[in-house]
């Protein structure tokens, strides 16, 4: 069998981390939103599984940008629907 890819090391793949609760918290007073309110990545996502995220986690994705510095994204951990 081939060599198997660690998605994470791969250069195009932005740094992805499961928040903890009371990150998640100020993160949703900050914006005023709710949990629903976020942006989704599915749980066969090859980086959320690499992290060991489970349904219902928040991850923070860190991008680097030559215009910002550093971007920050958040999406929350959801089952990809049935075809």
């Amino acid at each position: 069998m081939g060599t198997s890819l660690d998605v994470l090391k791969h250069e195009m793949v932005p740094d992805h981390q499961i928040m903890d609760e009371e990150e998640v918290a100020e993160l949703l007073a900050t914006y005023h939103i709710s949990l629903e309110q976020l942006p989704k990545i599915y749980h066969d996502d090859p980086a959320v599984k690499a992290i060991g995220s489970e349904l219902g986690d928040v991850i923070r994705i860190v991008r680097e940008s030559r215009t910002a510095g550093r971007a920050e994204a958040y999406r929350l951990v959801v089952k990809r629907p049935k075809k």
